[in-house]
């Protein structure tokens, strides 16, 4: 059956009963709460100073504005039409699609599993806080007392600072899944995202009027021209802008299926887009106003501190900031307080695109799908990264998992719609109807040539790095079982979900809404519910 031939609106059967926002409001804020987590944090600040300072601007925005906002267009797209988490959205979209929703699907998972270890740190830094329990060598502090981390390898020897505040994380996460959609994730983020906001600005606040503040700024923001003509900073601008905005690993494919029918798409991705690049600029300011304020405490230029990104920033680095401050247990409960908001609004944003694709292949209820989901991955969570190797473990599987494992989805996900199920003029036509924002012909070519060609590129580079020179000097082994290995597991669950037989929601009676508003168009009328 055509979307033309369809003879009513409304979806039938088990669609009648799913879940919407409360608001536009309420889905606008969970979207910023899943794009701003803890990459924004740790990993920009950094990423920009290495791409150039103020020049990586540049490049950081025309991937915004080229991939950022076009592909979360394209997510809204497929899971407002299709009211669908991704495998059944793309099912709908293009029966043979399935496949890509279930490898999105275990990118959902792999990344929830070590993700929440990384909130139990800061709950626990969050405690430590008070008292400054790291003391006067925070590095060794976190890599030794506390994370008591050993050689490359496989642990069993759980650590119970990780452990404790991990159980709370993942209790949390069930019973936020298990409330639904609009009284568990919804007012999480009603509640969530403005504390953060508030706390993390009172931060910066604090940070931009500390001693050698400027200092940081300055190397921040300095232009330095020359790195625009580096393909690898380029690369770097495009890594940050997918791994931040939660797009093309299935988030927002799940957040735009409860939208209600009526609703604007494009209008609110906008404002997404453009509060996730704010808030890390924010981040920026701040990360680099305490780094040269620690800079200037210490006696030392801005470049020779070292750990300026990722959990070394958060946990090494920002420890010596906060022991410096005035204020410092106050300044450090905001900090590691911020860290772990930000980390529980993107974990619940991961988890539910996994609980809700299992909901409707196998027909479960939300109650079941949120506590099988979430044990499962709970136990991985203990078993591989919150053991004496968890740092060295995550810090691997995530390095392949979002520079090889997103970066493929975007790409599949750009040819099936333009190049394969030819679906790109009717989602355009769909967004076009229920948006203030028209989508103008620009957005096919984006999307079917610029942005998977240059990922292509991206993703050839980024492999012919790690084949050539390896990972941070890990054992060849060690980065096959948990480099490759999580990759390859990528591909193994959707190949196995996927021949797995549908005992849920796929309805052959499902109806993709129409346009609205207006007649058949030519391109819908080519469409068919596969």
């Amino acid at each position: 059956m055509t979307a033309a031939q369809s003879p009513a609106p409304q979806a039938r059967g088990p669609q009648q009963g799913r879940e919407t926002w409360t608001s536009n409001r309420g889905f606008i804020l969970a979207a910023i709460g899943s794009a701003v987590g803890l990459g924004n944090i740790w990993r920009f600040p950094g990423v920009a100073y290495e791409g150039g300072g103020g020049a990586f601007l540049i490049p950081y925005l025309i991937a915004l504005v080229t991939a950022g906002i076009p592909i979360l267009f394209l997510d809204y797209a497929v899971g407002h039409r299709f009211r669908a988490a991704a495998p059944l959205a793309f099912r709908r979209m293009w029966r043979r699609a399935e496949a890509l929703g279930w490898f999105q699907t275990a990118i959902l998972f792999v990344i929830s599993t070590y993700y929440a270890v990384i909130i139990a740190w800061s709950l626990s830094y969050f405690y430590y806080s008070f008292g400054t329990k790291w003391g006067e060598r925070p590095d060794e502090f976190f890599t030794g007392d506390y994370l008591r981390v050993g050689e490359a390898g496989v642990s069993g020897e759980l650590v119970g600072t990780v452990a404790w505040p991990l159980i709370g994380v993942w209790a949390l996460i069930i019973v936020i899944l298990a409330l639904g959609v609009a009284k568990g994730v919804e007012k999480l983020n009603v509640i969530g995202l403005p504390l953060l906001v508030l706390g993390f600005a009172a931060l910066v606040i604090k940070a931009v009027t500390l001693p050698g503040a400027s200092d940081g700024l300055n190397a921040l923001f300095t232009p330095q021209w020359d790195k625009l003509s580096d393909l690898n900073v380029w690369i770097a601008a495009y890594s940050q802008i997918f791994f931040s905005m939660s797009i093309a690993f299935g988030i927002m494919i799940s957040y735009a299926s409860f939208q209600k029918r009526k609703s604007n798409m494009t209008s609110s991705g906008l404002v997404v887009g453009f509060a996730n690049s704010s808030f890390e600029l924010l981040a920026g300011i701040g990360v680099f106003s305490a780094l040269g304020f620690l800079a200037h405490e210490q006696g030392k230029t801005y470049e020779q501190l070292d750990g300026l990104t990722g959990p070394i920033l958060s946990f090494v680095t920002f420890p010596r900031v906060i022991s410096e401050m005035p204020g410092s247990a106050f300044f450090g409960a905001l900090f590691f307080g911020s860290l772990a908001i930000a980390g529980f609004t993107s974990l619940i944003s991961l988890m539910l695109g996994v609980s809700v694709a299992f909901q409707e292949k196998f027909g479960l209820s939300r109650t079941s799908a949120s506590v099988t989901v979430g044990v499962v991955a709970a136990i991985v969570s203990f078993g591989l990264f919150a053991t004496t190797t968890g740092l060295l473990a995550l810090d691997t599987v995530d390095q392949f998992a979002n520079n090889i494992g997103i970066v493929v989805s975007a790409i599949a996900m750009c040819v099936i719609a333009v190049w394969v199920a030819r679906t790109i003029e009717t989602l355009r036509a769909h967004l076009n109807a229920v948006s203030t924002f028209k989508l103008g012909w620009w957005w096919v070519p984006v999307i079917g040539v610029y942005a998977p060609l240059f990922l292509t590129v991206m993703l050839v580079q980024k492999i012919y790095d790690l084949i050539v020179d390896g990972y941070e000097d890990l054992p060849t082994w060690y980065v096959g079982v948990f480099g490759w290995g999580t990759v390859g597991f990528l591909f193994v669950f959707a190949a196995v979900l996927t021949a797995v037989g549908w005992k849920g929601r796929d309805d052959p009676s499902f109806t993709p809404w129409p346009i609205v508003g207006s007649g058949p168009s030519s391109a819908e009328s080519k469409e068919s519910v596969r």
